[in-house]
């Protein structure tokens, strides 16, 4: 295409009210979030009705500075673009219906955009991609890795059989006392502490790429409800760095064996996990060592985002693939659903 393609997405899925203006599918001209941890941070997780209630508050203003800072009119637009789903159904209806009413007050085409599909083109906002390559997905609610062809393209070839990553990561650091959200609070404490309590390691003995995390969050749980009963006082640090070590022996053990299996050289580390410090340092060093080229967003593109789904969307427009004002938010949308 000859001429810019610049669209303005926006971002609702979960607890960052995000809107972005993105030119050609990586051009950021402007890329504003709302975040909602404080608020969340006293019932210990994501509230769905809080979360609702506070992009009703804050999304007509993250549109309007999102325009704003890339100095646009609405009239400059070539399209709006909205994450779909996944995510909590309150949330997401926030966003698709402020993108609906502004896609027809100024007559601009809708793209839906799947979130999942938004996390991997992350990457793109730094470099193009390079196909084929497969994508480790790791974030509150997935853990998947897909293998891509070429743009919009997913074959999902693992996934969690029960807790997503972020998930495990959030509540192994609330039975220790610590924040949400739990994951930067694991990563930190994890850096002073040792691997002294070797927890299990889900499905690493099966011929599979799916993952599995409730086990090793139960062993944890279970061995600190263990030492309590016995008055034996545990090293939070060392709990910390056991339970993320476990992870990271996992995903990088499963990702580099369907590297191995599809005979693919490019590697997406994509979603807020990817922000471990020691998840990408050890794929950092491991894609070095088999001359694997690794792409991870710098940590803001990490977690949600509307720059990422304005990413997507690019190829989306490409293909055509558009929504009318009957578009609907969906709690669950698996990706090979968006495949071409």
């Amino acid at each position: 295409m000859s001429k810019d393609i610049t669209i303005l997405a926006i971002e609702t899925s979960c607890d960052e009210t995000a809107a972005s203006v993105i030119m050609n599918g990586y051009k950021i001209l402007s890329n504003v979030v709302v975040s909602q941890i404080e608020s969340h941070k006293r019932f210990g997780g994501v509230v769905p009705e809080v979360a609702s209630r506070h992009h009703v508050e804050a999304i007509t203003q993250v549109i309007e500075q999102a325009l704003k800072d890339a100095e646009l009119e609405p009239s400059d637009l070539t399209a709006v673009a909205v994450t779909e789903g996944p995510g909590l159904i309150g949330a997401l209806l926030i966003g698709i219906n402020a993108a609906k009413a502004f896609a027809f007050v100024h007559d601009l085409p809708l793209i839906p955009v799947h979130h999942i599909a938004g996390h991997i083109y992350a990457a793109q906002l730094e470099k193009p991609l390079e196909f084929p390559l497969i994508s480790l997905v790791v974030s509150g609610g997935h853990t998947e890795l897909i293998y891509m062809k070429d743009h919009m393209s997913f074959e999902i070839i693992g996934e969690t059989r029960d807790d997503a990553v972020g998930e495990a990561f959030d509540k192994v650091a609330r039975v220790i006392d610590l924040p949400y959200p739990g994951g930067p609070h694991i990563d930190h404490l994890a850096q002073s502490g040792k691997d002294t309590f070797n927890f299990p390691r889900g499905l690493m003995k099966e011929e599979t790429f799916d993952f599995s995390f409730s086990g090793l969050k139960s062993a944890v749980i279970n061995k600190l409800h263990n030492c309590k009963q016995k008055g034996i006082e545990v090293n939070k640090s060392d709990v910390a760095a056991s339970f993320q070590t476990s992870v990271s022996d996992v995903l990088t053990a499963k990702t580099f064996a369907a590297l191995e299996k599809y005979d693919v050289k490019n590697l997406i580390i994509a979603g807020g996990v990817a922000g471990n410090s020691e998840l990408r340092s050890r794929f950092t060093s491991m894609c070095n060592d088999k001359n694997i080229n690794l792409q991870i967003p710098e940590l803001k593109f990490c977690t949600d985002n509307a720059a990422m789904i304005g990413a997507a969307a690019y190829h989306l427009y490409e293909k055509n693939h558009l929504a009318d004002l009957t578009l609907n938010g969906r709690n669950f949308i698996d990706i090979e659903e968006y495949a071409f």
